[in-house]
């Protein structure tokens, strides 16, 4: 672990560590920004909806487009293929078969940016077919399907990397700086509450994500952010999980319900209508090409098939010895979450506050309390894209990928199991009300340090 700096020095360090991570103080050599011998590396995309032709679409293209090219794209919505490819302004071919996809391009690099409960199917017949894997987190919902990725990995020699772009952002390289310089001692135990407001939290429960066979309820598809960022912070692994969990204010629990918002007849009554009209981006990518796949993405909050928890909290145990309470609401008047990291000498805390009713500042703070000692507070700007992390994740695996992971920033197969374990085991500890080992889940064993 590394040491604190002394006092006088410590301002001036945790300020070049938040430039380094943004980039500002690193060398880049152009050297080192160019693909294998000067050649576009080849990427493919299966998945061709609001994240994928977004975050790793157009935005990749507009920072990266020197570096990659697009060699094809997939999905089963032929309507919503071709309107993805207009709006990224490719050329490439579109398929619906993927592996005719896959064997007529021969793609280096896989974008795997489908439903969740389908990653697996494309990560694995991806390594197979020759592609390295970018996959979107989750990687996967359940146990079996998360041994079979690994065992793919190791079967095929290929790699899997998972896009946890929170890993990337200052504001929290910034916490696990603090943590690894023994600022507060030893870590005991963790304070970790996540709230997503009426607004974000509702829409999980329009789309997909309502179904636990689609997303592995947002104790997966969500909550997975967090448990990894957990995990590297804590540079420990999740040893077990006992949880609590319950659907109390969505789907069954309405006073009314539609098939979705648009044709729905309460809506001067439901305080969850929401106006998807006003969005052109959406109704281009969903309601225009309904025709093919039935998918409505303004689904109403209220529909009876919702079967995913709205609350849920969670006791997590670390290999490590440390100690988590964890929980997620879904339909708090804001947006953010809370967090504090208690240890032997002292306090890391922090409440991130990311929309809503309360009063947003241009900067993220963190909380320093020292035991018997002083309380410092640092303020890290804020910046687009989960808080700054999009971008340098998306320049980490196009441009750099071969740089010092300085952070250990980087993750591929393992953290993304571990981080999806720690859900599944809350879904399975629900179920049977008893705690549940993850070493029990998969052939993975827990390790109490990170090397």
């Amino acid at each position: 672990m590394l040491q604190a700096p002394h006092d006088s020095s410590r301002r001036d360090f945790m300020q070049k560590s938040v430039l380094a991570t943004a980039g500002l103080l690193t060398p880049g050599p152009l050297a080192a920004l160019a693909a294998p011998g000067g050649k576009k590396r080849r990427v493919a995309m299966v998945g061709t909806g609001h994240r994928g032709t977004g975050m790793w679409g157009k935005m990749l293209l507009e920072e990266h487009a020197d570096v990659i090219e697009f060699v094809g794209l997939c999905d089963k919505n032929k309507g919503r293929l071709e309107t993805a490819k207009k709006m990224l302004g490719v050329s490439c071919p579109t398929y619906t078969d993927f592996e005719e996809m896959m064997r007529r391009q021969k793609p280096e690099v896989l974008l795997v940016m489908t439903v969740d409960g389908t990653h697996d199917e494309f990560i694995i017949k991806g390594m197979e077919m020759g592609a390295d894997i970018v996959s979107e987190k989750p990687m996967t919902t359940d146990e079996t399907k998360c041994q079979a990725i690994l065992d793919a990995e190791k079967r095929t020699g290929k790699k899997v990397t998972v896009t946890f772009n929170y890993r990337y952002s200052p504001h929290r390289q910034q916490i696990y700086d603090l943590l690894r310089q023994g600022t507060i001692g030893t870590i005991t135990s963790v304070d970790f509450h996540w709230y997503l407001d009426t607004r974000h939290g509702a829409d999980y429960f329009r789309r997909w994500h309502r179904r636990v066979e689609n997303s592995g309820s947002l104790w997966v598809h969500k909550a997975s952010h967090h448990f990894d960022l957990l995990n590297w912070w804590l540079e420990s692994e999740p040893e077990t999980v006992y949880a609590k969990g319950a659907l109390e204010n969505y789907g069954k629990n309405g006073p009314f319900r539609s098939t979705n918002c648009r044709p729905c007849p309460h809506k001067a009554q439901c305080p969850y209508y929401w106006d998807m009209t006003k969005d052109a981006r959406l109704m281009a990518l969903y309601a225009a090409n309904e025709q093919y796949d039935g998918y409505l993405r303004d689904g109403c909050v209220f529909k009876e098939d919702v079967n995913i928890y709205d609350k849920m909290a969670a006791t997590i145990g670390y290999a490590n010895g440390v100690q988590v309470s964890y929980s997620l609401t879904t339909y708090s008047p804001y947006e953010g979450y809370r967090i504090a990291f208690n240890g032997t000498k002292g306090r890391v805390e922090a409440w991130i506050k990311e929309s809503g009713a309360m009063t947003l500042e241009p900067y993220d703070e963190i909380m320093v309390a020292r035991n018997f000692g002083s309380v410092e507070y640092i303020r890290v700007p804020q910046a687009e894209g989960h808080g700054g992390g999009d971008k340098l994740l998306r320049a980490r695996i196009f441009r750099t990928p071969d740089a010092p992971d300085t952070w250990r920033q980087a993750a591929g197969s393992r953290d993304g199991a571990m981080a999806i374990l720690v859900g599944i085991g809350a879904r399975k500890s629900i179920a049977s009300g008893q705690p549940v080992r993850i070493a029990d889940l998969t052939s993975l064993r827990p390790v109490a340090v990170k090397a």
